[in-house]
């Protein structure tokens, strides 16, 4: 008898991985391919955007704005003038009043464009006991001021950036700049009066300073000095700085005055009126769609269409005899029978009348006077009176081009 080993226990098959693992992969892989080129794209563009963001400094811009790095603005000035004293920039009268009495006792105010300011406003800035300088100011900035002085005239060169004036005077800023293209308003003042004019012109000084026992008042003819273009040139920076050598400078340039209470185009309009614009848009829609449905299709026609060349002087015919133009006509027949007859015989459209009827004359042995009738009537014309004459016109004229003929 035969010992046989016993049979091994069959193994578990190996367990089978997830079937869905596979199509989340590639489920994935295609949302990332089909994505990707957006992402990238808006990336850039963000990045971009920032960039651009980061580069970009939007300064003000005017006339002597302190902000302003425009050629006639005056930031390079500002910023020299920080380096080593405290510029105030002030927008009002009222924050400039502040300023100065905030700043203490070494302080100087600079004004520019007065104009702005209202005649109580200059008389409180006036009263603020502080050295000042006004930049090309107006006359009623001059009677708070500095009164008794007057623009006499104004020297305005060529070429502003070439024509450096002289100060022929004793004042310590302008010695210390020299030569500066001031040109610009002159100003004088009354003998009487404690003042030093500098930078002369043709009937004033450019510069004029005035002593107020303790304040001082310095009047500059213009501002171009002053702005980022001309700073550099001559001694204007030196004169600049001058000026303005105190520990604070309150660097008042006015901004336009706004208008209060004013009102829109649309709030003038009465209620009433703009009610009726609601039926009256309405009928506009409903009118345009029903204008504007579909008619069906179009309906071909055959060009182009053969018109018979007799239609036309038909037609305008037909217009005379309606108008009753029998003048127009008139005219009409002449012209025909001149432009076909004159050349044949010889003559140009420029010919006068005279010559052409007695060419006609000549040829067809008519009266000349008559042919003068027929062919160029003066003032009344006997063939338009009627129908009848309209006709006999005709005939008359087919007749001669029988005879030219």
């Amino acid at each position: 008898m035969t010992d046989t080993a016993p049979a091994a226990p069959p193994t578990a098959p190996a367990p089978a991985p997830p079937r869905d693992a596979a199509p989340d992969v590639s489920r994935a892989l295609r949302a990332w391919r089909s994505a990707r080129t957006p992402v990238a794209v808006i990336t850039a563009l963000v990045v971009v955007s920032v960039l651009l963001s980061l580069g970009t400094e939007r300064f003000p811009t005017g006339y002597l704005e302190p902000g302003s790095v425009s050629p006639d603005g005056t930031r390079a000035l500002v910023n020299v003038l920080g380096e080593d004293r405290d510029v105030d920039v002030v927008r009002s009268s009222a924050a400039a009043g502040e300023a100065v009495g905030r700043s203490g006792g070494d302080t100087v105010l600079v004004v520019f464009l007065d104009h702005r300011l209202l005649p109580a406003e200059l008389e409180e800035l006036a009263a603020l006991d502080t050295d000042t300088v006004l930049v090309q100011p107006s006359v009623a900035s001059l009677a708070a001021f500095a009164p008794g002085v007057e623009v006499t005239g104004r020297e305005v060169p060529d070429n502003f950036l070439e024509s450096a004036f002289s100060p022929e005077c004793d004042l310590p800023a302008a010695e210390a700049a020299g030569n500066a293209t001031v040109g610009g308003e002159l100003y004088t003042a009354p003998a009487e009066a404690d003042t030093t004019g500098c930078y002369p012109g043709g009937s004033g000084d450019a510069l004029l300073r005035v002593d107020g026992g303790g304040t001082t008042t310095t009047v500059l003819g213009t501002g171009r000095p002053l702005t980022n273009t001309a700073l550099d040139t001559g001694g204007n920076a030196a004169l600049a700085m001058n000026l303005m050598s105190a520990e604070h400078v309150v660097w008042l340039r006015p901004d336009p005055p706004q208008q209060e209470g004013g009102a829109t185009l649309w709030e003038l309009v009465p209620p009433g009126l703009r009610w009726s614009l609601v039926p009256l848009v309405a009928t506009l829609l409903l009118l345009a769609l029903w204008r504007g449905r579909r008619m069906g299709a179009l309906v071909p026609e055959s060009l182009p269409v053969v018109v018979r060349a007799s239609e036309t002087t038909e037609g305008r015919a037909g217009l005379y005899q309606a108008r009753k133009a029998r003048d127009r006509a008139a005219y009409a027949l002449r012209s025909g029978f001149l432009e076909r007859t004159v050349p044949k015989l010889g003559l140009s459209a420029e010919t006068a009348p005279e010559a052409v009827v007695e060419t006609v004359a000549a040829r067809t042995g008519d009266d000349p006077g008559h042919l003068r009738v027929l062919l160029y009537p003066d003032g009344h014309d006997p063939y338009a009176a009627d129908d009848d004459s309209l006709v006999r016109l005709a005939d008359e004229l087919d007749e001669r081009t029988r005879r030219l003929r």
